[in-house]
């Protein structure tokens, strides 16, 4: 168990475990997950964490096939700008290894965001907290869990 599965299973959280077998070679953890597990890119989300101007963090949770707006994350958190953390630093406040970095269950709750494309999902996928783990649940239960917004996150294609 994952602290991210802890906390769902904790919460009564109505969600499903999704595993597969992570190959360390594949470009895209994400896109990984998507292939394997058979389902559209744009239903499951990474998890990214930026550093914010002024000098917090805060998690983007976002469509594997998307690219982050720092400008976007960066209004959404009310700050000036937003840059992507050191991958240490993520590392040590999250308590989870790059690739497998959950949004649920870190080791400090931080500003937490998650992309308003998920609106158009009844469910979606995130990190459980290992490569080759995944969870689905509603991405209103996930806000609830992370204390989370829902904001414009990615660029226009």
């Amino acid at each position: 168990m994952t602290p991210a599965i802890n906390l769902v299973k904790k919460k009564k959280i109505k969600h499903t475990v999704h595993t597969y077998q992570h190959e360390p070679d594949h470009p895209s953890y994400g896109l990984e997950a998507s292939e394997k597990l058979g389902v559209p890119p744009e239903q499951v989300f990474k998890t990214l964490v930026a550093e914010l101007g002024d000098g917090s963090l805060a998690v983007a949770i976002i469509p594997v096939n998307q690219m982050l707006s720092m400008k976007l994350l960066a209004k959404a958190a009310g700050v000036k700008k937003a840059g992507m953390a050191d991958k240490k630093v993520v590392e040590k406040t999250t308590g989870y290894m790059l690739g497998g970095v959950s949004p649920l269950g870190q080791k400090k709750l931080l500003k937490t965001f998650l992309d308003d494309s998920a609106n158009t999902q009844a469910t979606i996928y995130v990190s459980a907290g290992k490569r080759g783990l995944e969870i689905e649940l509603a991405p209103a239960d996930l806000l609830q869990l992370t204390r989370g917004t829902m904001a414009q996150l990615c660029q226009e294609e």
